[in-house]
């Protein structure tokens, strides 16, 4: 990073910062006999301070209008966590009330919220709870829509997270070009730590051989270990933890959602799968991400340039408060030597 001017031909201004140094006629006074004179110690001082205060206002006012800061770059952080991108489902589904037993797994929610309003406390407790990950965040649903990069700025994802909110969902879902585009996201970055797919979703997909090989291949290539949040849509929606090796209960082994899980489970990277109505599963998951988390983390990010012109006006306002203390000290000085007079 380095020192550089929004407008630096402001500076061009900055020799008037001098003209304060130039005698006036104003100041030139005539005795016939210097020795006449008293000492005016007070008044050389207060002459050499009113000075140096009027060009130090000048100067810094002529700065700051010029724009001075520190120019953005890229800096090296090194530290503890993981690499996390979140996608989550945005479909019209999501936007279903959802009836589950929940109280003690997704931190008491109501019957009357829906699914995406679930996911969003969900997350965000998540986000605020892993402080030194970085995050990235992306929704789908006929499309991906990338929203925002890796950053470890937990603000800016919980703003995501809140965005979400807004409107309704699209009626279909695309897991599989959902899921290319989140591995693309990993593309050209220098593997530095763990990397986390979180997939939020409330249905599966049937893919086909080519998106699959692509997926396998992809999360292979970057590193990547896979996430499914599964959020059930009642009592009578499949449930993929049925018997704790992750098959489903019987009517259900042909669903979309037996599907990708089965998809997942083939993959040779990590899979964990979320399931909301599901304490333990939950726990599991919860947990493993908590080691991940120990890994540790180096990452390049980028610095936005800062500006410094706010400084360099308060160093001019103390300036020209400076410049009122010594016009002040010189009007005294003066009525006191008119009455010794």
């Amino acid at each position: 990073m380095h020192l550089d001017f929004a407008q630096p031909w402001l500076l061009l201004l900055l020799p008037l910062a001098l003209l304060p140094l130039l005698r006036r006629r104003s100041d030139t006074l005539v005795f016939s006999y210097l020795a006449w004179l008293p000492d005016d110690r007070v008044g050389r001082i207060v002459g050499f301070l009113w000075r140096a205060f009027a060009v130090t206002a000048m100067a810094a006012i002529v700065i700051g209008l010029a724009g001075p800061g520190q120019s953005g770059t890229q800096v090296l952080r090194t530290g503890r966590g993981a690499e996390v991108l979140i996608l989550m489902d945005r479909s019209s589904s999501m936007d279903a009330v959802v009836h589950l037993n929940a109280p003690a797994v997704a931190g008491g929610f109501s019957v009357t919220e829906s699914k995406s309003e679930i996911v969003r406390k969900l997350l965000a407790d998540f986000v605020a709870k892993r402080p030194d990950d970085r995050f990235a965040f992306m929704a789908f649903s006929t499309s991906p829509m990338p929203a925002v990069p890796f950053t470890q700025n937990g603000k800016v994802i919980q703003s995501a997270l809140a965005a979400t909110g807004i409107g309704r969902g699209l009626p279909d879902t695309h897991m599989g070009s959902a899921l290319l585009a989140a591995i693309r996201e990993f593309e050209g970055r220098a593997y530095s730590g763990s990397r986390i797919v979180l997939v939020v979703s409330d249905g599966g997909a049937q893919l086909d051989e080519t998106t699959r090989q692509r997926i396998e291949a992809g999360l292979s290539r970057e590193k990547i270990a896979l996430y499914w949040i599964y959020i059930r849509s009642g009592p009578n929606s499949p449930s993929l933890t049925g018997n704790g090796s992750g098959e489903a209960q019987g009517i259900y082994e042909s669903g979309e959602e037996m599907a990708l899980h089965t998809f997942f489970l083939s993959l040779p990277t990590p899979y964990r799968l979320y399931q909301t109505d599901d304490s333990a599963a939950m726990a599991a998951a919860m947990a493993e991400i908590n080691r991940q988390q120990n890994f540790p983390l180096s990452f390049y990010e980028r610095v936005p340039r800062v500006d410094w012109s706010a400084g360099f006006y308060v160093a001019a306002l103390l300036a020209c408060a400076g410049l009122l203390v010594c016009r002040s000290v010189q009007l005294q000085n003066w009525r006191g030597a008119r009455s010794e007079t």
